[in-house]
This record gives C-alpha cells, structure tokens and sequence, in this order.
C-alpha cells in the first residue's frame, strides 16, 4: 500500500461504481465489504457513522474488526459467485434515525455536503449527479448553500 491509502481513513477502491456505492449507502444498516484476502473494500455512510473514531478501516483486516462488529451485532455473509470466493460482507444494525425515502436522502445529501466543506460540484460529483440536481434537491428540502434551512433566522 502506498503512503497515501494508508492515510486515507476508509478506502473508496475503483471496484466500486458510483451506483453500486450509492445501493450499498442506501441500506439502512451499515455495510462492510471485505475482500478475500480479509482487506476492508468499502464501508457505507451508516457503518462510518457507527465505527467513526472507533476504527481505522483502512489499517484494519477482517480478522482484527470481525470481532468488534459482532460486539455490535454484526453479522457475515459470504460473498460468492458459483464457487468463486469473493470476500464477505458484514452487516451492522441499523442506528435510529429517518425513515422515509426523502428524509434519508436529505440526511445523505447534507452529511455529503459537510464531508465536502459544502462545494456543490465535489458534492454533486461524488453522489454521481449534477450540480443542478442538486441545486434543485436543495431546493425541495429548504437548504441554503451554507447549511440553514430556509425558516431559520439569519443571525
């Protein structure tokens, strides 16, 4: 590994599309995908939620986070195709927190934004959309660019 994925707290590898990381951040529960060799491949926005400052995903191998995973009722499935052995994914119970379609994507649009210091085009493209999408998702949710809903007061 190079100086610089060593540095990078959860890796993000080119194996994983836009859409696929965008399916795997829909689940409610937290998703941490390992590859064969027990190297961590991603990890959703839920499963980052509950493990920040807890866990480096990106020193970590599967033989060292299975356990603290389990503590949190974690559990694994393979990952297969045919006798193929792929890796395994681990799956965490979901924390509280919206239930709607719409109030989950705000919440992943608004941590997006906060993970980017509120630069619309990093944003946009790192949810795969463009940057009038989001612009117009904004919109609908009554965000301002700098974080405050339409109501709140400009003090």
């Amino acid at each position: 590994m190079t100086a610089q994925q060593n540095s990078h707290p959860t890796p993000l590898p080119s194996v994983f599309s836009p859409l696929a990381k965008a399916l795997l951040d829909g689940f409610s529960e937290g998703v941490v995908v390992f590859d064969a060799a027990g190297r961590v491949l991603y990890a959703n926005i839920q499963a980052r939620a509950q493990l920040e400052g807890d866990v480096d995903l990106g020193a970590e191998t599967a033989a060292d986070l299975q356990p603290r995973l389990a503590a949190l009722g974690g559990r694994i499935r393979p990952l297969r195709v045919g006798t193929l052995e792929l890796g395994e994914a681990l799956f965490l119970p979901p924390v509280e927190g919206p239930t709607t379609l719409a109030a989950r994507e705000k919440d992943a649009i608004v941590a997006s934004l906060d993970a980017h210091g509120w630069k619309l085009a990093e944003t946009a493209k790192s949810l795969g959309i463009s940057r009038t999408t989001l612009w117009r998702r904004l919109k609908a949710y009554g965000l301002h660019r700098d974080g405050r809903s339409r109501w709140a007061s400009a003090s």
